[in-house]
């Protein structure tokens, strides 16, 4: 079973990455935000021809304030029995939150967290197979580097005490006070992928030795999954500076939001191997070996988390920009001008993910020491998207 098992999964990655290589890069944007398209070739113009580009213009509603009085809450997993597992940057905590009527229980410390700076415990994703092993991963910050673990979640033992001690499966990404990267997803090929961020020392990006400014793609064991573009690496794009957010469309390619510096934060759709150019280039550039990205924004009006992928249109939130912006997609390819939503109204916003049909759950970040704290901060929202 166990042989039959990563056959099937090196099939489905390998498919996967055929899927996701099919992706062609998009332009920057001009100042007010608005995403532009680099001439693609004829054999991607055509496919993109035949995808329907999302609605122009969108609409956002706040249904309800979900949960509030979290602290430093940065990664959220819904559970496919209900409930959302939240993580707390410096607490170093998990918690479970009914969605229904808001009510928290801790299921205990990670240990190993080392908070500082914007490290602490991060990205937190279920197995995929959560229904048989109940594993939840995390990306957490340690004394020594950025690492990647997996705990049993054990609903049987008291709350406070849930968690199974960490196993370690990749380690070994450098940290730093700042991006320290962390977000987490399981694509739908079956195999873990993390952003990474450069820790401040900007050439790490571009040395593909390095884990650092990275888009990484693992087994659910922590190896270089199968059929990644650099043979036994578990690289698969650099040129990142800080990547913070990670979703897929509905034929599975792979878009990440990235922090820039001083002029321009980024949407990217991923492409296996490719170079995205920091340090450099920020935002959109005229070298032909650098991945444009899809949309820029100022970073006042942007410094981009986490992002979700919901009926062609992609959902980020914003964390300086203190809104939620509306990407329309045609293909990978920005179809319309962004909408930011919700600006000002909620404070940073960290992390969003789709909850299923036309709703989102969204993430606030103001207890993260940047942030202005209001009274009943952080929360999660239930926000429908359109």
């Amino acid at each position: 079973m166990i042989v039959q098992r990563r056959v099937v999964t090196a099939v489905l990655a390998a498919t996967a990455l055929l899927l996701t290589a099919g992706c062609s890069s998009g332009s920057g944007g001009s100042p007010d935000g608005r995403g532009s398209t680099t001439s693609p070739g004829a054999a991607a113009s055509s496919a993109r021809a035949t995808e329907s580009a999302a609605p122009a213009k969108g609409s956002v509603k706040v249904l309800r304030t979900v949960a509030e009085g979290l602290k430093s809450p940065w990664g959220l997993a819904p559970l496919p029995d209900g409930g959302l597992l939240v993580s707390s940057r410096d607490e170093g905590t998990i918690v479970r939150i009914d969605e229904k009527t808001g009510r928290k229980t801790e299921l205990g410390n990670v240990s190993g967290v080392s908070p500082a700076g914007e490290g602490g415990l991060l990205g937190i994703a279920l197995s995929p197979d959560y229904a048989s092993d109940h594993m939840i991963y995390a990306y957490f910050t340690s004394a020594s580097d950025n690492r990647i673990v997996r705990m049993l979640y054990d609903t049987r033992k008291p709350a406070g005490e849930q968690l199974g001690a960490p196993d370690t499966i990749f380690k070994g990404i450098p940290k730093g006070i700042i991006h320290n990267g962390g977000r987490i997803a399981f694509g739908p090929d079956g195999m873990l992928y993390a952003g990474t961020g450069e820790s401040g020392n900007r050439g790490l990006a571009q040395d593909k030795k390095s884990l650092g400014g990275k888009i990484l793609r693992l087994t659910p064991e922590g190896e270089p999954a199968p059929g990644n573009p650099f043979p036994g690496s578990p690289v698969y794009s650099y040129g990142h500076r800080n990547v913070q957010g990670l979703a897929w469309d509905s034929r599975q390619r792979l878009f990440a939001s990235e922090f820039g510096q001083d002029t321009w934060d980024e949407l990217n759709a991923i492409r296996p191997g490719g170079n995205y150019g920091w340090p450099d280039a920020e935002g959109r550039s005229s070298n032909p070996g650098f991945q444009n990205p899809i949309a820029q924004w100022h970073t006042d009006d942007a410094s981009p988390s986490g992002i979700a992928y919901v009926d062609g249109v992609v959902w980020m939130a914003a964390l300086k920009g203190r809104r939620l912006w509306r990407i329309p997609l045609q293909g990978t390819e920005a179809s319309a001008a962004p909408q930011a939503f919700l600006t000002g109204e909620y404070g940073r916003l960290r992390t969003v993910v789709a909850a299923g049909g036309d709703k989102v759950w969204l993430v606030t970040s103001n207890t993260d020491g940047r942030g202005t704290p209001r009274k009943g901060d952080d929360r999660v929202l239930e926000v429908e998207v359109k």
